[in-house]
């Protein structure tokens, strides 16, 4: 290549490098449009932020959401409710932290609520 040709080339790179660049930086969107460089997850058909939300019954709930437990109450996204009676399992439960085994025996992490009628 000649001392020209690399003047030219080094010269039309270094135009569209800034004309790539003059945009500024990135402004999040103010509509609900997915960005796809931040974590998101799928629950059903809706896409959610799972830093503020989480997938619950095929609904995006919010991470303080909370639900009854017989006469205890558990968070939907970090908790489960389950039914831990031998005899009478509708008459107690056991809230455990989301994706434990709920047939394993109640350990010290675990919540035992009663029925309540």
């Amino acid at each position: 290549m000649t001392p020209r040709c690399c003047v030219l080339a080094v010269s039309a790179a270094v135009c569209i490098l800034l004309f790539l660049c003059s945009h500024g930086a990135p402004v999040p969107p103010t509509d609900t449009h997915l960005m796809l460089c931040q974590p998101h997850r799928r629950c059903g058909d809706q896409f959610y932020d799972p830093l503020q939300h989480c997938c619950y019954d095929d609904a995006v709930v919010p991470l303080g959401r909370t639900r009854k437990c017989g006469n205890c109450t558990f968070r939907v996204c970090f908790e489960q409710c389950c039914p831990w009676s031998v005899r009478r399992p509708q008459e107690s439960f056991v809230v455990k932290v989301k994706g434990q085994n709920c047939y394993l025996a109640p350990s010290s992490d675990d919540r035992i609520c009663r029925s309540v009628s």
